[in-house]
């Protein structure tokens, strides 16, 4: 019985010509302009965060969030507590399934230190519409130092699939003028 399955001809590899060619160099060389850009904006970009990070024990990070929710309340949204930390200060905000809390009102202009934690596991931090996104970890305190610039509402959503409540897992930055 003979084979459904054709041997390959030989010599049916052939070398790249005009256009063909033009396009695999085009592919190369923006190879080569990404892997320089990487190094580049990793330290010339202000994307990055700090690189500040402390190792926390959850329920420690969610006492001081507590704290700071207590002396810094200024309000509330649906059951949520609006706090506003001091320009220049540190304000604090946790993930856990499926929230965040609590809501932080900014001034525009200011710089803040925003400590970040998970209690329970992985989530992500992206504040929207402004693309700034970050990994939360249980475990460890991330610092991000930011100066808002837009006043608005900026919906905060986990861009990390964290379980069945994922969808609903939403937080708010809230800054004023």
């Amino acid at each position: 019985m003979e084979s459904p399955l054709a041997s390959v001809a030989p010599n049916w590899l052939k070398a790249p010509t005009g256009t063909e060619r033009a396009w695999i160099g085009l592919a190369l060389l923006w190879c080569v302009v990404l892997t320089l850009a990487m190094p580049y904006w990793h330290f010339k970009g202000k994307q990055n965060s700090t690189g500040e990070a402390y190792t926390v024990e959850p329920a420690k990070f969610a006492a001081r969030v507590q704290q700071f929710v207590e002396s810094n309340k200024v309000g509330e949204q649906n059951g949520v507590p609006i706090v506003e930390p001091a320009p220049g200060g540190d304000a604090y905000m946790q993930a856990q399934m499926w929230t965040f809390y609590p809501i932080l009102q900014l001034k525009k202009g200011q710089t803040y230190r925003i400590h970040l934690s998970s209690l329970d596991l992985q989530h992500g931090w992206s504040v929207m519409p402004i693309n700034m996104n970050f990994q939360i970890l249980p475990g460890y305190d991330h610092v991000l130092t930011i100066t808002p610039t837009t006043a608005g509402e900026f919906p905060v959503i986990c861009n990390e699939f964290c379980g069945i409540g994922h969808h609903q897992m939403t937080g708010k930055i809230i800054v004023t003028e």
